[in-house]
């Protein structure tokens, strides 16, 4: 029986569907440790992310509760379930199961993996946040910078932009009832490769950021696709945005983006095709250059009554989510409590 791995990412349900995806591959790196690693190691770790050969066409078998479901692989291994569910389940997060057991060209498979799922809380809102140079300093405007830093510097080196966890971390409290811890769904959705993924998990968890369901883009399995990562076209990233919006109708939504490639363009058009569900969008400004455009755009988005914010420091966006009454200034943490006083204070004096 031949080796192969499954890996699997977050999935996420509403109260009559579950949606959950991951792909199939010969071997995939294992060990966080990885991600820590320096200089030509660290390097290596990431060229053997892009080095993955996935298997295509096997079966797949999701388990979840009391219910099984099955589906094919594509050409490139990825595999996805939508799927009926409606067990009695509380809000938050809960596991679920894949497995594999199948030939494929003469060789048998089989493998086994478990991940989670999130199921929003009732009163609570969606976040949507790009991730390089939203969150995550990437220079993705400068291909050769960014993939200089992609390969130099490790998860525990890369940094994000002061105060951006805060704002994260105080609209994990933002339900629209009262403050609780992670009741808002969040959603990554970016340029950047599923080869990614668990590079993104990990400065995520380093830094405190929400824990987040991701969408990235089609796998690549070569290093001549490397060169080229997170650019393209960003297509995808406005089909993921309206499907997730769809997927929960119930829900305010809030966007998080920057102007450096096309989150402006791409939000602008969001926010013209579910109005009634937008409740805010927060655009980070990189360059100088792109501000007029930028401003240009926010001001039609103002215009549907949506709340913006164009700002270069997340202290600002802080304060923005506060005034407007997005977020509690005491949310129910007291180590998030006093840090929100801290910038209000410092923002006032």
């Amino acid at each position: 029986m031949k080796r192969c791995d499954l890996k699997l990412y977050r999935g996420y349900a509403n109260k009559n569907e579950l949606v959950v995806f991951g792909h199939v591959v010969k071997k995939y790196p294992s060990g966080d440790r990885k991600y820590t690693r320096s200089g030509f190691r660290y390097a290596r770790t990431i060229i053997e992310l892009f080095s993955i050969k996935t298997i295509p066409f096997l079966k797949v078998t999701l388990h979840v509760g009391n219910a099984t479901y099955e589906t094919r692989a594509e050409a490139d291994g990825y595999f996805r379930f939508q799927v009926p569910f409606q067990e009695a389940m509380a809000s938050g997060w809960h596991t679920y199961e894949v497995t594999v057991d199948d030939e494929w060209n003469g060789k048998k498979y089989h493998a086994q993996s478990t991940e989670e799922f999130f199921l929003p809380y009732k009163t609570s809102y969606g976040l949507i946040s790009d991730i390089d140079d939203t969150f995550l300093i990437s220079h993705s405007r400068r291909s050769f910078k960014k993939l200089f830093l992609l390969l130099s510097k490790n998860v525990q080196a890369r940094k994000p932009f002061d105060d951006v966890v805060k704002h994260y971390q105080l609209l994990s409290f933002a339900s629209r009832t009262h403050p609780q811890k992670d009741s808002n769904v969040f959603f990554y959705v970016s340029s950047s490769e599923w080869n990614l993924y668990d590079m993104i998990v990990r400065f995520s968890q380093l830094n405190g950021l929400p824990k987040a369901v991701m969408k990235l883009k089609k796998i690549k399995s070569g290093l001549d696709d490397f060169v080229m990562t997170g650019g393209g076209s960003h297509e995808h990233k406005l089909r993921k945005i309206h499907n997730i919006i769809n997927f929960y109708p119930e829900l305010q939504f809030i966007l998080l983006g920057d102007d450096s490639q096309k989150d402006p363009e791409i939000y602008e058009e969001i926010c013209r095709t579910f109005t009634g569900n937008i409740r805010a969008v927060y655009m980070r400004q990189t360059r100088k250059r792109n501000k007029p455009h930028t401003t240009i755009l926010l001001k039609q988005i103002q215009d549907m009554g949506i709340e913006t914010c164009y700002f270069a420091h997340s202290n600002k966006a802080i304060l923005h989510s506060l005034e407007h009454g997005l977020v509690f200034q005491t949310p129910a943490e007291p180590a998030v409590a006093e840090e929100v006083k801290e910038i209000v204070s410092k923002a006032i004096s």
